[in-house]
């Protein structure tokens, strides 16, 4: 089920480098949120916070609050492997495990959960699958290599993996960036689908597209080389794009800068 997400004075440092500062937000449930800015202005850090993804990196840290539906995900005793369930994420560039088959792809993390039922798994398999818009596409071939699939099915694939383990929040990083225009609309299709059942982030340096998936754009910028990144401006869609209120966002959205 779709649950509201909430940034709330978050700071983010990779060891001294203090790479985000003081970013608050709210992603209502059943939406699409983009983050839009140039590059190395936090964005990806940000998204990758909210499932606490960015923690891996050694010597990086988090402060301040991401709450899901009012519940800390960075509280003691917070599992960050639960989080991750909770909150999925699809990357930049599709990455399915080549050689297992295109349904083991989709169940893998089932799998991993100690889910053996071959019906269960089946089922959830055609269930994502059909959620990612891909199952018409693959049904006949389901025990062939995930790596063989186009880069576009790869993508709904690795969409497919993510929504398998029912999460509450779907964050995608640039998720069509690697893709050709005809893939790139249909996994725009599909996020105008999944927002249905799912609270969305988006991070995308493509300004059409974001004018095109999202209900709400956050932009982010960097005052200077070595400062930290800072939300500067978050509104509905439609006026970021026709009336923004900072005049750096107007700057970025006509391409004056980044």
């Amino acid at each position: 089920m779709a649950k509201r997400l909430d940034l709330k004075d978050l700071n983010i440092y990779y060891g001294a480098f203090h790479a985000v500062a003081d970013v608050s937000l709210t992603v209502p449930p059943n939406s699409v949120t983009a983050f839009i800015g140039p590059s190395g202005c936090g964005k990806s850090t940000v998204l990758r916070s909210i499932n606490r993804m960015h923690e891996v990196t050694p010597g990086a840290r988090v402060e301040g609050h991401i709450t899901l539906d009012g519940e800390d995900v960075y509280g003691s005793g917070v599992d960050p492997v639960g989080v991750r369930k909770t909150i999925g994420m699809v990357f930049q560039r599709p990455n399915p495990f080549p050689t297992m088959s295109i349904r083991d792809n989709v169940v893998a993390g089932l799998k991993l959960q100690g889910i053996r039922s071959k019906s269960k798994l089946d089922e959830v398999a055609e269930t994502s699958l059909r959620g990612a818009n891909l199952w018409g596409e693959v049904k006949d071939r389901l025990s062939k290599p995930g790596g063989g699939l186009s880069g576009g099915q790869q993508q709904r694939l690795c969409i497919a993996r993510a929504i398998a383990v029912s999460p509450d929040v779907l964050l995608m990083d640039e998720p069509c960036s690697a893709l050709d225009p005809i893939s790139t609309l249909a996994i725009e299709d599909l996020i105008g689908e999944l927002k249905k059942k799912y609270t969305i982030v988006i991070v995308t340096h493509n300004m059409q597209q974001a004018a095109r998936v999202s209900d709400t754009t956050a932009f982010f910028n960097l005052e200077a080389a070595g400062k930290p990144g800072k939300l500067v401006e978050i509104n509905p869609t439609e006026k970021m794009f026709s009336n923004p209120d900072q005049p750096a966002t107007e700057d970025y959205i006509s391409g004056r800068f980044g």
